[in-house]
């Protein structure tokens, strides 16, 4: 039968019901008279017609071109509506003609053993083709988490799937141990490493909607552990649908399932406001930020689109993705810093820009924290150079892309993007202003260059060890997608001077994040309580200038914007002129070189830095060279 031709089949089906759907129609007579007199009154052809009206509307109802083995639920609503469709025709029928003789209640009595036959006669035989049909030998042996509805679903799904074989479920629930769901029996969890080798299971379906991030982070690290992987139900509403196969509805794990919170989702009003039908020019559009914006951007309509960058590499490689996407639109690669001035002023002159996003930024802490004078340069002066030029070309947005650090900062990173941000906000507030001028601080970007995502990835590929600064470290994390349109959209609302913040949830903690990356790989920790497992996480210490906890916020005012997960925030800031004075004597100290001298100058501009010192004995402290003790005392009292 199952190697039949598709219209065979179909001529199969009819035969059968040829067959049975009068004999339906003589047992309702039968019901209806209690004896055979009634039903003999009437030919064998009346009950073939019966017959013929009823594989009618059945086919009228698409059941015969339905796939049995994919049958659902919908169809056969369809097919019984179609029947009671025909049935009433017939009582239209009876009375039309006015036969007193016809038992018209015979009929509704048919409508019931007839749909009765046609739903038990189509899952008995979809049932039986799903659990007699070819299983292909790779089918995976799985394990459920989660003995819920959507666990009994998948269960039910997976059963007429090639790929999946369901065994077993877990759950934590005492109420659901040892019970049977879906035709599977329920296991604690702390029998798990009992039953994967029992049954070979290699896979577990964690099946729990809306599960909290922390705890899929301890069922991942505890299935690690038991060696197998875990995968994760993404849409549930799809198993509703028998025609849905597994592997439609199972995905493997994202780094956005452990952030705690759901992506924040853009509001498209706000969208494209500052893109659409306008000339864009991204600077860093080479970085991980920076090239993320210029996909999003494409995508809104805008009219040209400059990118600049530094590493002739990352020019190169974001401009060919961005061409070879959108070959019509005209796109424009410069090479050089953002601090060269003059080459900014060739931007904008050449080109009327409407909307500015300064993404060109050194962000690395460590490598900041050991190059202040390069770091500095790059970020203060690339802000001013920017802020400046697009105030004296009149270009209508400009955005900042600043940092969690730039909040009480204890680095020269942080340091850095906080005096941009004043940079920014001086200059939303000189007078006659006609550029918008704004800001967006957020946290750990998951996957950037700077992540340490691929910092672990690349310590598990070597075997190892992860390197942790500290067990209690916790960051803010967000993802490159959100980051990017979190960007956009501060252009679109922002007034000028404003500084807006993404409701980033809880913070994670990085040994917790570092495990879960070992789990997502199928590893296991090795610790002194597991000493065969695989990789060793192993803390340093924290470095120059890093902090245990970031924050987001500042002492500013906090009001919330058109978006509801994005806060906007206005802080205290500088006068321009006293600005300009202030970076004009960081400059000038970072000539010197001498890193007392250019901290106390930051100290000067941003009175929260607080730089972590090294431990050291009052022995080994160095006496300051005159000269420097002069330009000390010249700087570190001016205080704003």
């Amino acid at each position: 039968m199952v190697s039949l031709h598709r219209t065979a089949k179909i001529a199969v089906m009819i035969a059968i019901d040829l067959l049975a759907l009068p004999l339906c129609f003589l047992i309702a007579m039968l019901l209806r008279g209690g004896d055979m007199k009634l039903a003999s009154n009437y030919a064998p052809a009346s009950y073939i017609v019966v017959a013929l009206v009823t594989i009618a509307a059945f086919s009228m109802s698409d059941l015969y071109r339905a796939v049995i083995r994919f049958i659902d639920g919908r169809l056969l609503s369809t097919t019984g509506f179609a029947l009671g469709i025909a049935i009433l025709c017939a009582y239209v029928v009876s009375f039309a003609i006015n036969d007193a003789m016809f038992p018209r209640s015979a009929l509704a009595i048919y409508w019931f053993i007839a749909f009765s036959y046609v739903v038990a006669s189509r899952i008995g035989i979809r049932n039986f083709l799903r659990s007699h049909g070819a299983r292909r030998p790779t089918s995976d042996a799985v394990a459920i988490y989660g003995a819920g509805e959507a666990g009994a679903q998948l269960a039910q799904t997976m059963r007429s799937s090639d790929e999946y074989r369901p065994v077993c479920f877990f759950d934590d629930k005492r109420a659901l141990i040892d019970r049977t769901i879906a035709g599977l029996r329920v296991f604690p969890t702390e029998r798990l490493a009992d039953l994967v080798a029992a049954h070979g299971i290699r896979t577990v379906v964690v099946a729990v909607p809306d599960m909290p991030a922390e705890r899929l982070r301890d069922i991942m690290q505890r299935l690690a552990g038991a060696g197998v992987t875990t995968k994760i139900l993404s849409r549930l509403v799809d198993l509703a649908d028998d025609r849905t196969r597994p592997r439609d509805s199972i995905r493997e794990l994202k780094f956005e399932d452990l952030l705690g919170r759901p992506p924040v989702p853009p509001r498209l009003d706000l969208f494209a406001r500052c893109v659409r039908g306008k000339t864009v020019l991204v600077t860093g559009a080479g970085g991980s930020i920076g090239s993320e914006l210029c996909r999003q951007i494409v995508t809104l309509g805008p009219s040209r689109l400059h990118l600049l960058d530094h590493s002739e590499y990352a020019l190169y490689t974001i401009r060919q993705e961005l061409v070879t996407r959108f070959p019509d639109l005209r796109i424009d690669a410069h090479l050089g810093s953002v601090c060269n001035a003059e080459l900014l002023e060739r931007i904008l002159a050449g080109d009327r820009v409407d909307t500015v996003y300064h993404a060109a930024a050194y962000k690395h802490v460590p490598l900041v924290e050991s190059n202040i004078v390069e770091g500095l340069r790059n970020n203060v002066l690339g802000a001013q150079v920017v802020a400046t030029a697009c105030a004296a070309h009149h270009v209508e947005t400009c955005v900042l892309i600043s940092s969690d650090k730039a909040v009480r900062p204890t680095n020269i990173m942080g340091a850095s993007k906080r005096i941009a941000e004043l940079i920014f906000q001086a200059a939303a507030a000189t007078p006659g202003a006609r550029t918008t001028f704004c800001m967006v601080r957020f946290g750990n970007v998951l996957g950037s260059s700077g992540s340490v995502i691929p910092l672990f990835q690349r310590q598990i590929a070597r075997g190892g060890p992860l390197t942790i600064t500290h067990p209690e470290v916790s960051r803010y994390f967000m993802l490159i997608p959100e980051a990017a349109q979190l960007v956009i959209q501060a252009g679109a609302m922002a007034k000028g001077g404003d500084v807006f913040v993404l409701d980033m949830g809880e913070p994670v903690r990085i040994v917790e994040l570092a495990r879960t990356l070992l789990a997502m790989s199928g590893l296991t920790e090795k610790t002194p309580q597991n000493p065969d497992g695989d990789i060793e996480v192993k803390f340093v210490g924290l470095f120059p200038g890093e902090k245990l906890h970031e924050e987001l916020l500042t002492d500013g005012t906090v009001f919330p914007s058109e978006h509801p997960r994005i806060m906007r925030m206005k802080e205290n800031a500088l006068r321009p002129s006293v600005l300009e004075t202030c970076i004009t004597c960081l400059m000038m100290a970072c000539e010197t070189h001498e890193r007392g001298m250019i901290e106390s100058m930051v100290k000067a501009i941003v009175s929260e830095y607080t730089p972590q010192l090294p431990d050291i004995t009052p022995a080994q402290v160095p006496e300051p060279e005159p000269a420097r003790l002069s330009l000390i005392n010249k700087f570190v009292p001016f205080r704003i």
